[in-house]
């Protein structure tokens, strides 16, 4: 039987590079890209000989690298710090030497969630400690940008996009801490002045947001497993509607192969919305629209239960 490899393959030659793809959702996007058949690059801080701030050593590039080869794509990993621009310069050098060309760019760096002082004022939040969430969460973003599109734009199709938390709808509401106010709604501001800029050369810029996501981290955090997660919904309602980062990943990837994709240009996403858009669904097969039932739901007062969002 003769293999369609436009469908088994759709991202077959392209070249991704994935920066913050050592856990969570940069991971899952990596590791999804791969398993439509692109190359990608997967960068981050920690390494199996080095561990970041964020202090999970067994989260490495390393082994993202793997799980995109074994998804049938090929994984690169490049120890990167995306604060240095030297660092970030030298990575694109090496992306353009090795491959000569950049069709999709996801910015999916952070790493600062031990730093956010949840319940202060700004006041009272240490200067140091915030200010380290903006380099995290946008200085980074914009360094990585300013060395990577000028290789994305040498093509028409290329496609960036923004990691981020929360939905520009959902994130009208205040996040609770002025730094990861500021963190999580930039990348939101920076996809639409990127789609502006990126009009003219053909290419694409979104924000896109997971729901409530399943991180390792998190399932850390309420000391469950991806198999026993639910447990964790007696200590948190609102977890019920959590989702895997493969949703995500998979929302990245159909994003990616959509020849239309231009139509989206500029605009803030979500994993759910796209899952409604594309039909793909969660690593369980369910449909999870987290936002949406946030805004309806636990702000609106509409009477429904996370399950009706899944």
């Amino acid at each position: 039987m003769t293999t369609n490899h436009t469908t088994d393959k759709p991202l077959a030659g392209r070249i991704a590079l994935v920066a913050g793809a050592t856990r969570g959702a940069g991971r899952a996007i990596a590791v999804q890209l791969g398993a439509a058949g692109a190359t990608v690059y997967a960068t981050g801080r920690t390494t199996r000989d080095h561990v970041s701030e964020v202090g999970r050593p067994t989260e490495t590039i390393e082994g993202t690298a793997e799980l995109i080869t074994a998804a049938g794509g090929e994984g690169v990993a490049v120890p990167t710090d995306h604060l240095v621009p030297d660092r970030v310069r030298e990575l694109v050098d090496r992306v353009d030497r090795e491959r000569s060309r950049l069709d999709i760019l996801v910015n999916s760096l952070w790493g600062g969630d031990h730093l956010i002082p949840w319940g202060r004022k700004m006041w009272e939040t240490d200067l140091d400690q915030g200010l380290r969430m903006l380099e995290l969460g946008v200085r980074s973003h914009v360094i990585t940008s300013s060395f990577a599109l000028p290789l994305l734009v040498r093509r028409p199709g290329g496609l960036v996009v923004e990691m981020t938390d929360g939905t520009a709808e959902y994130n009208r509401r205040f996040r609770e801490n002025f730094y990861f106010d500021l963190a999580k709604n930039a990348p939101l501001r920076m996809a639409f002045a990127l789609g502006e800029d990126l009009k003219e050369v053909g290419g694409t810029a979104v924000a896109l947001t997971p729901g409530f996501l399943r991180s390792e981290e998190m399932l850390d955090h309420f000391g469950v497993t991806e198999e026993n997660w639910r447990d964790a919904c007696a200590r948190e309602p609102h977890f019920a509607v959590a989702e895997s980062p493969v949703y995500v990943g998979r929302a990245v990837a159909a994003l990616a192969a959509d020849p239309d994709r231009h139509r989206w240009n500029g605009r803030s996403l979500s994993s759910g919305q796209l899952a409604e858009e594309y039909g793909f669904t969660d690593a369980d097969g369910s449909r999870p629209d987290g936002w949406r039932y946030f805004v309806e739901v636990v702000h609106g007062g509409k009477r429904a239960s996370a399950d009706d969002y899944r």
